[in-house]
């Protein structure tokens, strides 16, 4: 994502866009019809890749195609519309994969990035004509190895054992190849992000709450629709109805958020974060499903506020030249904390068992 949202800016955001669709499309297209793990495993990186273009870009290209009294309301939707396809994927997953196949999760992908792809052929191109088209790629390469060593520490340190030197060795990795990364950057002569962007205080701000609200997100959606099963006692299928509630105020923070002025976007945040915390606080204590039920709604209605504004606010504070840069930026930020969000629930899924020492490395 980190390269991807500078590459539209570069190459034409539509044009990577559409790249990026049919990239994940065909990856779909592939999983679907994978008859060996090794071959599926290979696809979902093709779908990944197309998956890293479409959201970085596709908010650069909204930035940049709405003037921008209707910038905000345009992104805020879209994120509306992410939201319920990110609160309800788990249980239409798990819905479709009982009653067709696993297949079936993959092949629904199909029709819906054709579609995207053909909807997509009036709108006209931009890109960033200010900066010339050169890909800092030894800047890509560096950040890339750089979160792949981070990917792997927080991904096998809890088996490993977090000083142990396996993932000691990756821990030095992410610092040693991000500090390579950060002098070239200074130096290069178009580099892959402008570092001057880190010193946009409002930016920064909001783009570090928007990791704590992505973290606490992912951690909100699997540990509230596992608890309706497990000490509230409800069957799947009815938690996963119930869990609409949430996701639905979850959604329509999208909207909301696209509504709220940049320069409000902190405050707001902050209070989201707030009433988040709070409504979590209620439902761990409470004994009454109704109110955990509310609880949970207030909850995803102040994550999925923090979440939208992370990404319609950072919109607003940087040139829309740079947009996919600063998209790009944000996206790599909050989705390596919701990585460690997941890490932080991992516990949550099995209380009791031993940590996987079977992933010790030699």
């Amino acid at each position: 994502m980190l390269g991807g949202g500078r590459l539209g800016d570069l190459y034409g955001r539509h044009r990577l866009l559409r790249l990026g669709l049919a990239g994940f499309g065909l990856g779909s297209l592939l999983c679907a019809l994978a008859p060996t793990l090794p071959l599926l495993v290979a696809a979902r990186v093709l779908q990944g890749a197309g998956g890293s273009l479409i959201m970085p870009v596709g908010l650069a290209l909204l930035t940049n195609i709405y003037p921008a009294p209707l910038r905000g309301g345009a992104t805020g939707l879209a994120l509306g519309l992410g939201g319920i396809a990110m609160a309800c994927g788990p249980f239409l997953g798990g819905a479709l994969t009982a009653l067709v196949s696993w297949r079936a999760i993959f092949w629904i992908n199909v029709p819906i990035t054709v579609a995207a792809i053909w909807s997509m052929t009036a709108t006209e191109e931009s890109r960033d004509t200010s900066s010339p088209r050169v890909l800092d790629m030894l800047g890509l390469v560096l950040a890339t190895v750089a979160l792949a060593c981070l990917a792997g520490y927080v991904d096998r340190a809890p088996g490993w054992g977090w000083a142990s030197p396996g993932s000691l060795s990756l821990l030095l990795g992410v610092l040693a190849v991000g500090a390579a990364f950060l002098h070239h950057q200074r130096h290069a002569a178009a580099p892959l992000v402008n570092l001057t962007l880190f010193t946009n205080r409002p930016f920064v701000a909001v783009t570090a709450s928007g990791a704590v609200a992505n973290a606490a997100t992912v951690v909100f959606l699997f540990v509230v629709p596992l608890s309706l099963q497990a000490p509230w006692g409800l069957a799947p299928v009815v938690a996963g109805v119930v869990f609409l509630v949430p996701s639905v105020l979850m959604a329509a923070a999208g909207p909301l958020a696209g509504r709220i002025r940049p320069k409000h976007a902190i405050t707001a945040m902050a209070g989201a974060l707030l009433v988040s915390a709070a409504a979590l606080a209620t439902a761990a204590h409470t004994g009454t499903l109704a109110v955990y039920v509310i609880a949970a709604g207030v909850c995803g209605a102040g994550l999925g506020l923090g979440n939208a504004l992370t990404l319609t606010a950072t919109r607003g504070m940087v040139e829309p030249a740079r947009a996919g840069e600063a998209a790009g930026v944000t996206k790599t930020v909050i989705t390596v904390a919701g990585g460690i969000g997941i890490v932080l629930v991992a516990p949550v899924a099995d209380p009791h068992g031993p940590p996987p020492r079977s992933l010790r490395p030699c």
